[in-house]
């Protein structure tokens, strides 16, 4: 039986788990280390006499007798920031705050590769030295040691702290510094009793003192507008984001890489153009104050590049940022950075199967396989890239069509409208026939697909086939249902440019933002003769999606455009 107000009664099993005041009785009974079975005769009031042990794994209402335990005030981030400019004040008074004449010797990857295999037994002994600095992502106090965990560049390493090593005063000091702190620290190697390799510090400083609190550590920075406005947290708190950014480099460095491997020339062009051209796109506008006159950013380099070509710069290649000032999207941003090359004596057919090299190449300076996934879904960057005109594609992905029907512009017009899309400025029946191609047949590309033979009046730079009434040397290249690359055999015929430079006029005449200009100065470039020549330009921000199995393109800028806040 229990005792309950003085009183002797009966608790029936049934009623233990909503008796609170019984829980506790139990529990007394446990700190007072008390076997419940050898308790006869022992009243309930003595039981809250004996002397109680320590319970930390008890809750503490139970242990204080106390039906909620006290809440412990949560600070918010000005708060917070409040704190940390009084620490910084502090530092100041003691001296120089951000001291710049920490030389650090190592970095957190090469020390995991050159010495992470070892056993402790091994380790020790050597007494390895090392100068090491990162942000403080971790800290741990545990009575007169601590241990802190420091982010570089390459990764993170481990620190160890106790009184043998650093003066009391040092170590009073780290205790007082905060995460995201910027610390140098020397000392040498070693190995925990669980393996882990650790810098046994023997000095250690501050070298810039954070004053706003990191994300949660096991949070993370999760808000992806965040991550977008605040890339530099992101990049701190999100490994898989810094991955994404090293990858990027290396994929471009690829690209580079492969160029040069190829005889080519890498140049630049310039970005403000006293005419917009090279594609067909809407520009933004901006003013040259001292020569009073209006200037484009650049939406492409082509026209600038192919004049280097006339000059007998005969293969030339520009990683280049463009600007085209159009709606935003997964696929979109305004600002965007590109690859256009272009080698004279060769068609379309070589700009293909260099297309085809260069994405190959991007893809293995960062995966092992040219097998690749993304979301989800294998895709094969190893076989040979598939080749297929407009029709080709339309029909294989929607085999009910006719060729009657697909060369009928009144019911194509009909059918573009029924998938959603916008029908053509212009409407030749060769736009209608790629109209379609997009609203029913483009997103279904999956593997690399070469889609051929564009037509003319959409392809105002490119090539007119000799034999295909009405196409022109031109391709571009799907993956994963978005187009990757855009390239052709280059018109090098002076007149004909001309005759569609005015096309497009006449077409921007009509109410099309994204028509061409007419260039006279690319126009009189071409008169002194541009050689037989292929070009082609791929996107680098979707190829390193791609790559890094990103779902949307702001994931692959490190600063986005976004709305002001």
């Amino acid at each position: 039986g229990a005792a309950h107000d003085g009183k002797w009664r009966r608790i029936h099993p049934a009623n233990k788990q909503k008796n609170a005041r019984l829980q506790k009785f139990r529990a007394r009974l446990f700190r007072a280390n008390v076997n419940p079975r050898k308790m006869r005769g022992l009243l309930f009031m003595d039981i809250f006499r004996l002397p109680m042990r320590p319970n930390p794994f008890l809750p503490e209402a139970i242990m204080n007798d106390q039906t909620q335990p006290p809440e412990i005030p949560q600070l918010d981030e000005n708060q917070i920031i409040a704190l940390r400019r009084e620490k910084l004040n502090e530092i100041r008074q003691q001296g120089i705050a951000f001291p710049n004449d920490f030389r650090r010797d190592a970095f957190a990857a090469d020390l995991h590769a050159q010495y992470g295999e070892m056993s402790k037994e091994e380790l020790d002994p050597q007494a390895v030295p090392v100068k090491i600095a990162g942000r403080m992502m971790l800290k741990r106090q545990m009575g007169k040691a601590s241990f802190a965990t420091i982010q570089d560049t390459t990764g993170q390493i481990q620190l160890y702290l106790n009184n043998k090593g650093v003066s009391q005063e040092v170590l009073d000091a780290f205790n007082h510094w905060d995460m995201g702190d910027i610390i140098g620290a020397e000392g040498t190697l070693f190995k925990t009793n669980h393996g882990e390799l650790t810098v046994r510090v023997s000095q250690i400083r501050l070298l810039s003192k954070s004053l706003r609190p990191l994300p949660d550590k096991h949070k993370g920075l999760s808000d992806q507008e965040t991550k977008y406005r605040q890339r530099y947290v992101d990049l701190i708190a999100n490994a898989d984001s810094r991955e994404v950014f090293i990858k990027r480099s290396k994929i471009i460095q690829a690209v580079r890489n492969f160029m040069v491997s190829e005889q080519y020339l890498e140049v630049e062009t310039p970005m403000m153009h006293p005419i917009p051209g090279g594609a067909t796109a809407k520009p933004f506008v901006t003013h040259h104050n001292a020569l009073d006159i209006p200037l484009y950013l650049r939406i492409a380099p082509e026209l600038y590049l192919k004049r280097l070509v006339v000059g007998g710069l005969e293969r030339v290649f520009e990683i280049n940022r463009s600007f085209r000032n159009e709606g935003m999207s997964v696929r979109h941003n305004p600002e965007f950075t590109m690859i256009e090359f272009y080698e004279a004596f060769c068609d379309y057919n070589r700009m293909m199967q260099m297309a085809e090299d260069t994405i190959r190449a991007a893809c293995r300076s960062v995966s092992g396989s040219l097998k690749i996934e993304y979301n989800g879904k294998e895709v094969d960057l190893e076989s040979p890239f598939e080749r297929l005109t407009i029709l080709q594609a339309i029909k294989k992905y929607n085999p009910h069509y006719t060729d009657e029907q697909l060369n009928d512009a009144e019911w194509l017009k009909k059918e573009i409208v029924k998938h959603g899309e916008s029908l053509p400025h212009a409407a030749g029946l060769g736009s209608l026939q790629l109209a379609l191609f997009e609203g029913c047949a483009e997103s279904k590309l999956w593997n690399p697909t070469f889609i051929v033979d564009y037509p003319v009046e959409v392809s105002p730079l490119a090539r007119a086939s000799d034999s295909k009434q009405g196409l022109t040397e031109r391709f571009e290249l799907f993956v994963v249902g978005r187009e990757l690359a855009n390239g052709y055999s280059e018109l090098n015929d002076p007149e004909d440019q001309a005759a569609r430079f005015k096309a497009q006029v006449a077409q921007k005449d009509a109410g099309d933002d994204e028509a061409m200009h007419y260039d006279a100065d690319y126009i009189r470039a071409m008169e002194y003769g541009l050689p037989p020549t292929g070009g082609c330009g791929i996107g680098i921000d979707r190829l390193v999606m791609l790559l890094t199995n990103a779902q949307t393109i702001r994931d692959v800028i490190l600063f986005p455009q976004m709305r002001p806040e």
